[in-house]
């Protein structure tokens, strides 16, 4: 073998060494892009996995709203339910009542009719004496109010809680209780010129003294000879006038205007007391909040419940303590049966437009008798600011 000279060999040895070296970086290169995309899949994976995650959590979210969803619905259709049922229930009673007073004007209108074919047929018939007449004592009347007024129960009156709740007409030791007298004796004397008996106790806004003013009219009234009061808490959406008299036995007045009971199982009087208050006030209590209050005030039952008093108790007034004439419509609802208004006002607070606003809503029709100046900041001397 023929020995090549050493430039060759080293030239060999270069030229091998060149072609080594790239393979060698190519295999140097190859090892990075796997773990690369190794590392690619996995936050792909991740990123699907989180996205599955995602979307189970709006599911779950979805499915809860729509429960949510069913369940309110389902909540608007009992109350629904509840509301069909009491209404129809209320249109029950109130065709009842329809009819049972449908049946009594008929009983009536027959027993008119039989009493004056009675009457025609005696004087057709002739007149012939067999004996002498003999005299006839008078006839006992149909009907007596004073046996009403004594079925009613009473309650006692306590003086010292009277005053407390600034009755003042009670005691009498507060000048101011004079102011009360007048406008007593000025009412009825209104009342008696124009042949009114029914007489609305309102105010425009709450905490005015309507109920203060009512309970102390009711007992100036009661020192009244030959003078019947029947005094009914109709503000049933807030019922207070219990509170003053100290009566916690009071009923619901709801149920004797829907005619459940009668007036004189509801009505109570005064019993006898050391204060001078007269027998003849009857007051309807209320204990129980009445939510339907001027649907029910304007039921038909409600004035034939008007009527029943009347007709039982023949007062000289009735005194109606409502509720403030700017909250609600229940005072508006009570606009057929009033004959007379009067608005109590609070001195400092009740503006005249609110007055007006009273008067406006209750109509040109309804007389005002006049508006009483309550909680007045600069009383005279010996007046009462209350």
């Amino acid at each position: 073998m023929t020995e090549q000279p050493k430039f060759q060999r080293r030239k060999r040895r270069g030229a091998a060494s060149a072609i080594e070296q790239p393979q060698h970086v190519t295999a140097e290169q190859a090892d990075p892009t796997i773990e690369e995309l190794e590392a690619l899949i996995a936050e792909k994976e991740a990123l699907l996995q989180r996205k599955a995650e995602a979307e189970a959590k709006r599911r779950r979210e979805a499915e809860i709203e729509a429960e949510r969803a069913r369940a309110a619905k389902e909540a608007e259709e009992q109350a629904r339910t509840a509301k069909a049922a009491r209404d129809a229930e209320l249109e029950a009673k109130r065709q009842a009542r329809k009819a049972e007073l449908e049946a009594q004007r008929k009983r009536d209108a027959e027993s008119a009719e039989q009493i004056e074919n009675s009457r025609r047929a005696k004087r057709e018939a002739p007149l012939v004496l067999a004996s002498p007449p003999t005299p006839k004592a008078n006839p006992t009347p149909l009907f007596d109010p004073e046996a009403s007024w004594k079925s009613i129960d009473r309650f006692q009156l306590d003086p010292q809680r009277l005053a407390e709740r600034n009755v003042i007409t009670a005691l009498r030791h507060d000048p101011s209780h004079t102011r009360f007298d007048i406008l007593r004796t000025r009412m009825l004397q209104a009342l008696s010129e124009n042949g009114w008996k029914r007489v609305a106790i309102t105010s425009p806004t709450k905490d005015c003294g309507k109920t203060f003013t009512a309970a102390n009219l009711a007992i100036s009234l009661s020192r009244q000879e030959n003078c019947r009061t029947v005094l009914l808490d109709l503000d049933m959406r807030s019922p207070s006038l219990h509170k003053i008299f100290g009566v916690s036995d009071t009923g619901a007045i709801g149920d004797m205007l829907r005619g459940d009971i009668s007036p004189e199982d509801h009505l109570q009087g005064f019993a006898p007391n050391t204060i001078s208050a007269g027998s003849h006030v009857a007051v309807g209590f209320n204990g129980i909040v009445e939510p339907y209050a001027a649907e029910l005030l304007q039921d038909p039952s409600t004035q034939a419940a008007f009527e029943n008093i009347e007709k039982q108790f023949k007062p000289t007034v009735m005194l109606f303590d409502l509720p403030p004439a700017l909250l609600n419509d229940d005072v508006i609802a009570m606009r057929p049966h009033i004959d007379a208004l009067l608005i109590v006002a609070a001195g400092g607070t009740t503006k005249a437009n609110d007055i007006k606003e009273t008067e406006r809503r209750l109509g040109e029709k309804i007389p005002l008798l006049g508006v009483i100046l309550n909680k007045a900041e600069h009383a005279e001397a010996g007046d009462y600011p209350y």
